[in-house]
């Protein structure tokens, strides 16, 4: 998404909320230069703050464009001399920072505290509200991919108790984006999707918890075209193995990537000159579109 449209109104066009979790979430065989913008802070918590977007308090407008010249006279001529793709990656970075800081719009993109308080209780008061609410509100400011993480689901132990302390905050979260984006026009247009790595296996374990499962497990999709109320493939009677319509890796992402205007069978070039299909021998599933 971000090599495909790149960023808008000032914004970076990939977030991670609120940070990268995994080296899977960056630009991968891609240039850096494509990697996302990690909040480093938590909306849920109380003193919520990107760190340097402002100005520091003894850098005036003019003082900063000095700096800025001043470094770009120093880029250019390194560049002009060596191309790299971390010096590349680093230029585009800073391009990025620059209209970051220097647009109050942009900045007040990150501004949860300026949502209504009625509101953010609807998402709830925690990790799971906060940061969805966070969520929409950089998509509806022009970011196009928000990547968030919610976790505590690895439950090898005691997964009853784990599951009533995680789904419910998750529900009401999940349920309030939905409602957000329907009520302000942003759904249709918005695709919505609840993923993890894998599933779980389908008998409790010696510890009541539930280990590692890749053979079967769901996502759910929302806006973007996709159905309502559909469900989409069937499992066996004891979730042990997919049984009807079981949606490969491939085909999930040429989907998304249809319903995002990417054309899926594109072919992009790495750094290194070396060919990356965006997706390798996956289709569009029709079925699931509205």
């Amino acid at each position: 998404v971000s090599h495909e449209f790149g960023p808008r109104n000032n914004l970076p066009p990939y977030v991670c909320v609120p940070s990268m979790p995994t080296n899977f979430a960056g630009s991968g065989y891609l240039s850096s230069a494509y990697a996302p913008f990690s909040l480093g802070s938590d909306p849920a918590n109380g003193n919520f703050t990107v760190q340097d977007l402002n100005l520091p308090g003894d850098v005036d407008v003019k003082r900063f464009s000095a700096r800025r010249s001043m470094l770009d006279a120093v880029n250019d001529h390194f560049a002009a001399k060596e191309k790299a793709d971390g010096l590349e990656a680093m230029d585009t970075f800073y391009q990025r920072a620059y209209g970051l800081i220097s647009s109050q719009k942009a900045r007040e993109a990150f501004n949860i505290n300026a949502e209504p308080a009625a509101l953010r209780d609807e998402y709830g008061r925690n990790a799971a509200g906060q940061r969805m609410l966070l969520a929409r509100r950089l998509v509806a400011s022009g970011v196009r991919l928000v990547s968030l993480t919610y976790g505590g689901w690895d439950m090898h132990t005691g997964i009853k108790g784990g599951m009533a302390g995680q789904a419910p905050v998750l529900d009401q979260a999940f349920a309030a984006l939905i409602r957000d984006l329907d009520r302000s026009g942003l759904l249709d247009s918005t695709m919505v999707m609840i993923s993890s790595e894998f599933g779980r296996t389908p008998k409790i374990n010696a510890t009541a918890g539930r280990d590692h499962w890749p053979k079967v497990f769901s996502i759910v999709l929302a806006g973007g075209g996709v159905k309502k109320g559909y469900v989409h493939g069937k499992s066996d009677p004891t979730a042990t193995e997919p049984e009807d319509d079981a949606l490969s890796v491939e085909d999930m992402a040429m989907t998304v990537y249809n319903q995002m205007g990417i054309d899926g069978d594109k072919r992009l070039v790495s750094p290194g000159n070396r060919p990356i299909d965006i997706v390798h021998d996956g289709k569009v599933v029709k079925e699931i579109l509205a």
